[in-house]
């Protein structure tokens, strides 16, 4: 992995086949490590940013559609896979336009924040709000999360350190109301989406009723007993999605 203050890659830059990955709010582009090694292994050419406020990237421009027109740069480059998490969903979402129309491309949404109710939002905003004030040890996380890699436990930890109480507050804030589901009604030709949500039973951020019904090139799936951390619980759910023939290892 190479890493710098605006991204992370993974795999080779010649590498015919492209995958961009968009984390979520208090986490960090390495925070993909599990994914991206799965992706280059295949033979993808892996590409995470930073958003905006995460990794010592600060602003004061907080919206969403602002921490996509961040990423707009990498858009230079055609994607066989867009893959984002909660917040990185709906930044991936509002890329959307900015796509090449000349290449097909898979976007997976994993639990995405597109239309949470209030009240789910408010108890988001108190839990993020007390991890980058009171940023908790790997093992913490090991001992809450058995399914997670100590890797993975430690890079959850790193991403909530490179945040800040101003990021999370100003995003929740400039942001409301947040609704984005209406970007889901209008895909691309070439574009397939797949909305991975996670069980409701464990605090899903995305539901199934919040996704808008027969819209073309959408599916959507509930992965039962899978919370919302779903490329740390189960990264080959993710990588099933991908209609693309693999690499021979």
């Amino acid at each position: 992995m190479c890493a710098s203050i605006s991204a992370s890659q993974w795999g080779s830059p010649t590498a015919s086949r492209r995958a961009l990955l968009i984390h979520g709010l208090t986490m960090s582009s390495s925070s993909w490590e599990g994914v991206a090694q799965l992706l280059a292994a295949e033979g993808f050419f892996v590409v995470a940013p930073n958003l905006l406020g995460h990794a010592w990237r600060r602003g004061t421009d907080y919206r969403v559609s602002t921490l996509a027109e961040d990423l707009r740069p990498y858009m230079d480059t055609s994607y066989d896979v867009i893959v984002g998490h909660s917040l990185g969903g709906t930044v991936a979402l509002m890329l959307l336009p900015f796509l090449p129309q000349t290449k097909e491309t898979t976007i997976i949404l994993l639990d995405p924040a597109i239309d949470p109710p209030e009240e789910t939002i408010q108890m988001a905003r108190k839990k993020f709000l007390a991890e980058v004030a009171n940023v908790r040890p790997a093992e913490e996380h090991m001992a809450e999360n058995p399914a997670w890699s100590r890797r993975d436990c430690i890079l959850r930890a790193l991403g909530a350190s490179m945040c800040d109480r101003t990021v999370v507050e100003e995003i929740f804030r400039q942001n409301s109301p947040w609704s984005f589901s209406g970007l889901l009604k209008i895909i691309p030709p070439n574009v397939k989406i797949t909305v991975l949500t996670s069980d409701p039973e464990l605090g899903a951020t995305c539901l199934l009723e919040q996704i808008p019904r027969g819209v073309e090139r959408l599916n959507a799936r509930v992965l039962t007993s899978i919370g919302h951390w779903i490329q740390y619980e189960c990264p080959d759910v993710i990588m099933d999605v991908i209609p693309l023939p693999r690499a021979k290892l």
